[in-house]
C-alpha cells in the first residue's frame, strides 16, 4: 500500500468485483498462475447468488461424463445449443465454452478444493431437441465441510432460506429423496435422523450447520482455493466507478470503511457482479411483465443491482439487451417467515408430481407443469390476460400434498399450522371453497380437474402431456405408475398456492468476446475489462437448456477471463 496525496491507494495485477462463482473462478485462475489479485465484494457476507443456488453446472464433454462412460462429440452440445439460442446463437463464445469448459472442470478438480459428483441420468431440459442429451452434462458440487473455511465461515452467503430444512441445507438428488420417503423407508429414517442430529450438534457448538451443500458448497469451496493461494477478499467494499485511462481500465475506485480508495489493476479488471435482478429501472425497460419494475420478485441477492452492467457501460461497454428473455424465469410464491418477514420460494420439483396441476385464475390449466421452471412462466405469461397481474396457482388434493409437499409445505409429518394461519397455503373442503379461498373460478376450477381425472388414473395428460418428457419424469415420482407425473386430484381437503413471476439470475448483460473480454459500441474489446457470469451476456440465446447453464458458464467464462489476463491465451 502507498499513499497518492490523501488517497490509499493499493496495487495489483488483477481487480475482480464480485464473490459468485465467476469472480472467484477468475481470481483463482489469475492467482494460480502467478499474478496478485484482490475480490472485491459490496455485501457484508462473500458468495453472491452462488451461494444461494443449487449449486450444479452444465458443461458438457467433462472428465466426469466420460467416467461415465459418456462420450459425446462437441458437435452434439453445438447443435444443441445452436437449436436452443436460435437467433440469439454466438458461435464464437459456445464454441470458447465447448473448448474450455471440460479443462475448466479439470483445472479447479485436480488444482483447487473445487469437487464435483455427476449422476448417470439427469436430462436436458429439452432432451428430445436435435442435440440433446440424457445425461452426462449436468453435475453438482460436493458437500464441503466448512470447518476447511476457518474464521472466513462466518462470512460466508447464507442458503435462501426457504429451500432448507431446520436451516440445515439438503443436497440434491439422492438426500432429498431420504427426506421425502423418510417416513416409508428405515433406511431413509436413519438416514434422516442421523443428518438432523448431526446438524443440532454443529448448531450447538458452531451456532450454524457445518455441511455445506449445494450452491454454499460451491462458494465455500471456490473461496477456500481463493483463501489457499493468499487471494484477499475486502467485504462491504462497493466498486464506485472504474479508473479509465486513454479507454483502457486501469483499476476501480472502492469504498472502504467510508472512503474512497484507489485500486489500480496492471492487467485488468473483471466484472462479476450478479447482473440485475433488483434493479428496478432496469426490470422496467427488459422486463414484459414488470409494470414500472416492481411487479417482479427475486429471490437473488438484494445486492444485485445492476453495478457491473452501469460501471462497463461508464467505461464505454455495450449492453447486449436483444435477447428473446432478458433473465431465466422460474415460478415463485411469496411466504412469511416465522420472524413475520417475506421469503421467495422458488417452485422447481413440486409442479412435475402426480396429483398437482397449475390453472390460472380462470381455473384453466396452460402448460405442462412438469417442464422448465422457465418454460413453464413463459406460459404463464401467454396466458395471462391483459392487464393483470400475472399470476397461476399449483393445486392439489390432501394425499399429494402430505406425500410430496408444495413450495414451502413440508410433506408429512411436518405441520401445516403456519402456513395455513398465514394464507400461504390455501384450503377448502371441496373445490368449490377452495376457489373460493384462493380467488380462482370455481366452475373453471371444477371444470379443469373433471376433465384432468378422466384421463389421470390410466396415467394420461391428452391436454399437456404431462410425463411424456424425460425431464418431466426425472422430476416426477418414479415409484408411482404409470405415468410418474400424473394422478387423479380427487381427496379432500384441496389446497393451492399463488404464484407469481421471479427469476434465476439475469441474462442481458455486457457483451463479450470469446475472451470474456467486455465490447464496446463498436464491437471492439475494451482494453484491461472483462465480465463474467450473470454480469456477461448470456450464450444461451434467454433460453434455459439445462440444469446448470448460468454456473456452467460462469465458472468456465470466468477461467476463461483468468488465463487471458495472465497471456494463456492469445490476445
Amino acid at each position: 500500500m502507498k499513499k497518492a496525496g490523501e488517497q490509499e491507494t493499493h496495487e495489483y495485477d488483477v481487480v475482480v468485483v464480485g464473490s459468485g462463482c465467476a469472480g472467484m473462478a477468475a481470481a483463482v485462475t489469475a492467482g494460480h498462475h502467478g499474478l496478485t489479485v484482490l475480490i472485491l465484494e459490496k455485501e457484508p457476507r462473500f458468495g453472491g447468488t452462488t451461494a444461494r443456488s443449487g449449486g450444479w453446472l452444465w458443461i458438457p464433454g467433462t472428465s466426469l461424463a466420460k467416467a461415465w462412460g459418456i462420450e459425446e462429440s462437441p458437435d452434439q452440445a453445438r447443435i444443441y445449443l445452436r437449436h436452443e439460442a436460435g437467433n440469439s446463437y454466438d458461435a464464437a463464445r459456445v464454441d470458447a465454452f465447448l473448448s474450455e469448459g471440460p479443462k475448466a472442470v479439470d483445472f479447479f478438480t485436480t488444482k483447487t478444493a473445487l469437487r464435483f459428483d455427476m449422476p448417470l441420468t439427469f436430462p436436458d431440459y429439452h432432451a428430445e431437441a436435435p442435440g440433446g442429451a440424457q445425461g452426462g452434462r449436468s453435475m453438482v458440487t460436493r458437500p464441503f465441510d466448512a470447518h476447511e473455511l476457518g474464521a472466513h465461515i462466518r462470512d460466508i452467503g447464507s442458503p435462501l432460506p426457504e429451500l432448507t430444512v431446520f436451516g440445515m441445507m439438503l443436497g440434491s438428488g439422492k438426500e432429498i429423496i431420504h427426506f421425502m420417503r423418510a417416513t416409508k423407508s428405515l433406511a431413509s429414517a436413519f438416514y434422516v435422523a442421523k443428518r438432523l442430529s448431526r446438524h443440532a450438534i454443529d448448531v450447538m457448538r458452531h451456532g450454524r450447520g457445518m455441511t455445506l451443500t449445494n450452491g454454499n458448497a460451491l462458494a465455500g469451496r471456490l473461496a477456500k482455493s481463493a483463501f489457499d493461494l493468499k487471494i484477499p477478499l475486502w467485504l462491504s467494499s462497493p466498486v464506485r466507478e472504474l479508473i479509465v485511462e486513454d479507454g483502457a481500465v486501469r483499476g476501480a475506485i472502492v469504498e472502504r470503511d467510508g472512503k474512497p480508495v484507489r485500486v489500480n489493476a496492471r492487467r485488468g479488471v473483471v466484472l462479476a457482479c450478479g447482473g440485475f435482478p433488483h434493479d428496478v429501472k432496469r426490470r422496467r425497460a427488459m422486463f414484459p411483465h414488470a409494470g414500472d419494475g416492481t411487479a417482479h420478485v427475486s429471490p437473488g441477492p438484494v445486492g444485485n443491482t445492476g453495478d457491473g452492467l452501469r460501471l462497463a457501460e461508464a467505461a464505454g461497454g455495450r449492453i447486449e439487451d436483444s435477447l428473446p428473455n432478458a433473465a431465466a424465469w422460474v415460478p415463485v410464491s411469496i411466504t412469511e417467515r416465522k420472524d413475520g418477514s417475506k421469503g421467495v420460494m422458488p417452485h422447481f420439483i413440486d409442479r412435475a408430481k402426480p396429483g398437482v396441476i397449475a390453472v390460472m385464475r380462470d381455473g384453466r390449466r396452460f402448460a405442462n407443469e412438469g417442464n422448465s421452471y422457465h418454460d413453464f412462466v413463459q406460459e404463464m405469461m401467454k396466458a395471462a390476460r391483459p392487464g393483470e397481474e400475472i399470476t397461476a396457482y399449483l393445486v392439489c388434493d390432501h394425499r399429494a400434498l402430505r406425500k410430496y409437499g408444495l413450495g414451502c409445505v413440508p410433506p408429512f409429518p411436518m405441520p401445516l399450522r403456519h402456513h395455513l394461519a398465514t394464507g400461504y397455503l390455501k384450503r377448502g373442503t371441496t373445490l368449490a371453497e377452495l376457489a373460493d379461498c384462493a380467488g380462482i373460478d370455481p366452475g373453471g376450477l371444477a371444470a379443469t380437474i373433471a376433465e384432468f381425472n378422466a384421463s389421470a388414473a390410466e396415467g394420461r395428460d391428452p391436454a399437456f402431456g404431462k410425463g411424456s418428457r424425460a425431464y418431466n419424469r426425472y422430476q416426477g415420482d418414479g415409484l408411482h405408475g404409470p405415468n410418474p407425473c400424473i394422478a387423479p386430484i380427487k381427496d379432500g381437503p384441496f389446497y393451492a398456492i399463488k404464484m407469481v413471476i421471479g427469476d434465476l439470475g439475469t441474462y442481458a448483460g455486457i457483451k463479450t468476446d470469446a475472451h470474456a473480454r467486455a465490447l464496446d459500441q463498436h464491437g471492439r474489446p475494451i482494453e484491461g475489462l472483462y465480465a463474467a457470469g450473470n454480469d456477461m451476456a448470456s450464450i444461451m440465446g434467454g433460453n434455459y437448456p439445462g440444469a446448470g447453464i448460468t454456473l456452467g458458464p460462469a465458472l468456465t467464462f470466468g477461467y476463461i477471463a483468468g488465463k487471458h489476463i495472465a497471456g494463456e491465451t492469445a490476445r
